[in-house]
């Protein structure tokens, strides 16, 4: 289960201000592990304690709002729960010490796994890569997209809620902040919420489907569509869309966001790689595929822990076959998109480069005035690409392409 919905299921009978605040704990540590580790020399703790122990550590160090004898007797309690007595004595003398160290500005070290890092050091650079670790270290920004209001109405209702209201890089949408906020903000308690006034949708999704480019009244099928942003988004820029996915668990949470936007989608729970269609029944067929999403590790605080090397190759194997079964479904002169939330050339422009040569009846065709600045966001071959480090939002990976014959 991703960590957003496990959070959330596991809160949801919280207040809203226990909920942001459980929400804010949960980020930050898994954020802050690697450094919360260090600082707490884990070795020669007890398995039981180390996660009871980062809880305490990070409010210790990185939350003016909670009382240091507030964390540290919450920590002594859950750890006696979890592991006895004993340990309730252990955890209150390691807090105790760490509130009593003055706190050094940052604790040296890497905040990601080794050979991750390496990775993004070969292709952007050691200050390339300091960058990108730094924007998935910080709480990512707030992104809302309009849907049943205006853009105009729903920035001047989250205004006069006392919100803090500004474009999203490249004008994808509204960043909404807070004033001296030090908690996770929740879009279910702003204005228009459940008016289906907005839906949540960081700029990069949105300029994937501005790049998309797929003409108003085109029949479109989004085959990965869970959990629902981009068929909105598809929809309401004028295309007749239809929402399919293979996982069964997350067409409920589909559905309602399509509900909510107001957006007459028909939903179907279809594998695309026997999707039930005829070949070329299709002006347009998006595949958002499911990837190893290194390009939200800001907003995914667990899975820069839970990606190992060889799940880049196991998702680059699922993409290919994603990708050659959705082509027949696309008419002569019809649209493919292909496009993932991975920094990962292997989940990228390989994949796209190694279907162009095994599928001759297609070829790129970028339009290059569909993003705000033009090439700025495209590469070379003319695909969209967004980084997290240079451009201020989620990384995002789309390929434009066409049935030639």
């Amino acid at each position: 289960m991703p960590f957003d919905q496990a959070r959330d299921r596991a809160v949801a009978t919280l207040d809203p201000r226990d909920r942001r605040l459980a929400h804010e704990l949960a980020a930050g540590v898994l954020r802050r592990r690697a450094e919360l580790d260090r600082t707490l020399d884990l070795s020669r703790a007890d398995p039981r304690l180390h996660d009871v122990l980062r809880l305490g550590a990070y409010q210790l160090r990185w939350l003016d709002r909670v009382p240091a004898h507030a964390a540290v007797s919450t920590s002594v309690e859950l750890a006696r729960e979890a592991a006895g007595e004993s340990a309730s004595g252990y955890v209150n003398q390691a807090l105790r010490r760490l509130g009593e160290r003055p706190a050094a500005p940052s604790e040296p070290g890497p905040t990601h796994p080794e050979w991750l890092q390496r990775r993004w050091v070969e292709r952007y650079g050691a200050q390339g890569a300091a960058d990108l670790a730094d924007w998935n270290d910080a709480r990512p920004p707030l992104t809302l997209q309009a849907a049943r209001w205006d853009q105009a109405r729903l920035a001047s209702g989250l205004m006069e809620a006392g919100l803090i209201v500004e474009p999203a890089p490249w004008d994808a949408g509204l960043r909404v902040g807070k004033r001296g906020a030090d908690e996770t903000l929740s879009p279910h308690e702003f204005p228009g919420f459940d008016e289906g006034a907005f839906i949540v949708q960081d700029a990069s999704a949105q300029l994937v489907c501005r790049y998309a480019a797929i003409p108003a009244g085109a029949r479109c099928y989004d085959g990965c569509a869970a959990p629902g942003g981009k068929a909105v988004t598809l929809e309401r820029r004028g295309a007749r869309v239809v929402a399919g996915d293979a996982r069964r668990e997350r067409l409920a949470r589909l559905r309602e966001n399509l509900t909510r936007a107001g957006v007459a989608i028909q939903v179907l729970c279809a594998d695309l790689l026997s999707a039930p269609f005829p070949n070329g029944s299709w002006d347009a067929v998006v595949v958002d595929a499911p990837c190893t999403a290194t390009g939200t590790m800001a907003r995914h605080p667990d899975a820069r822990w839970r990606l190992t090397p060889d799940a880049i190759a196991r998702a680059a194997t699922r993409q290919r076959e994603l990708l050659r079964a959705a082509a027949p479904l696309v008419r002569h002169g019809g649209t493919l998109v292909y496009a993932t939330c991975s920094l990962e050339p292997e989940e990228n422009e390989a994949i796209v480069e190694e279907f162009l040569t095994h599928e001759r009846t297609f070829g790129r065709a970028p339009v290059t005035d569909a993003v705000p600045g033009g090439r700025a966001l495209l590469t070379p071959a003319g695909d969209l690409q967004t980084l997290p480090h240079r451009d201020r939002m989620d990384g995002a990976f789309a390929a434009r392409l066409e049935r030639v014959r």
